[in-house]
């Protein structure tokens, strides 16, 4: 269990995916995106924008249940990208870096780039924007829902 939430909004993922646009834009063109679903598909599509790259391809792997890390299982492979030559591969997040191995091995010859890094499996990915605590949770915006909540005038006892 997380000790610590960080919160990512809709505007804050979107500046941030941008700007890791705009550090990989020197990198450019890749030969396609490989989006590693599910975390992978919104900062994907916002790159692949932003590098006006139309290939795309994803790599599907369950790893948590919630907030528990399991085994990594692979369940769709990236075959349009043979071993990553020319291609970018996009995460939300390294975190223990259990996927990103499983990965890696799958697309050695790929730039890894992700959003937000933790300290753990920061060394596997060649770009990131974000370092967040190994600590953290993070809460991106299709986790979150907005919701009332009662003024502190009518939820405080007096």
């Amino acid at each position: 269990m997380a000790t610590t939430y960080y919160t990512v909004g809709w505007e804050q993922l979107h500046a941030a995916s941008r700007e890791l646009a705009r550090k990989l834009l020197c990198l450019a063109p890749f030969a396609g995106i490989v989006a590693i679903t599910r975390g992978g598909l919104i900062p994907a599509a916002i790159i692949a924008r932003e590098l006006e790259c139309r290939m795309i391809e994803t790599v599907s792997v369950s790893t948590y249940n919630e907030e528990a890390l399991g085994q990594p299982r692979l369940l769709k492979a990236p075959t349009a990208a043979g071993d990553g030559t020319g291609w970018l591969l996009v995460d939300d997040l390294v975190d223990t870096g259990t996927t990103a191995r499983l990965v890696r091995s799958l697309l050695p010859r790929a730039h890894f780039a992700t959003v937000y890094a933790k300290p753990q499996g920061r060394p596997l990915v060649d770009s990131f924007i974000t370092e967040v605590p190994q600590e953290s949770w993070i809460l991106f915006p299709w986790d979150t829902a907005p919701q009332f909540v009662a003024p502190l005038a009518k939820a405080e006892p007096r």
